[in-house]
């Protein structure tokens, strides 16, 4: 992802979480962290063939630790697998991060987001009560050992950063 994708995922994001979307500084100060010698982020889009965005996700890493900060797909695109080659693309710059392990939250009333997660070999470990404002609804939070058998393998994706 780049600044000048951060207009169309914005449209994007306001559509798929007009509750709780990210602000267009939340995208600005991820973005500062992604590029260079000492990026801790990746940030990634998903195009179709006429431009359009069609999906984008994001990773924070620190200290062994990965977490997804966000992944999202257009409503026309679910069941394409573009969730999975998204989180795919994450979890291999996991690796290139070095991280142990990688950590989500998710909505309790996202059972799409929760068995996209459990694919990938994503594990239960907790609630966060409240955590989706102003709806105050609650995130399940999952957690992924990168020494997990389970995972996917790796798989092509038709994304870029």
């Amino acid at each position: 992802m780049r600044w000048w994708d951060i207009e169309s995922v914005l449209a994007l994001e306001y559509e798929l979480f007009p509750e709780d979307a990210w602000s267009p500084g939340m995208f600005w100060s991820e973005l500062a962290h992604a590029r260079g010698p000492a990026a801790t982020r990746r940030y990634v889009v998903a195009a179709t063939g006429d431009g359009r965005i069609a999906g984008y996700a994001g990773l924070a890493a620190a200290g062994g630790l990965g977490d997804v900060q966000t992944i999202a797909a257009a409503r026309d695109h679910w069941g394409t697998g573009l969730g999975s080659r998204l989180l795919t693309d994450l979890l291999q710059h996991a690796t290139a991060f070095e991280c142990e392990e990688v950590l989500l939250e998710v909505r309790v009333d996202n059972p799409r987001a929760q068995k996209l997660y459990e694919r990938f070999g994503f594990e239960p470990v907790g609630f966060r009560r409240g955590y989706y404002q102003p709806g105050n609804v609650d995130a399940l939070v999952m957690r992924l050992s990168m020494q997990d058998e389970r995972r996917p393998p790796k798989q092509g994706t038709e994304t870029h950063g």
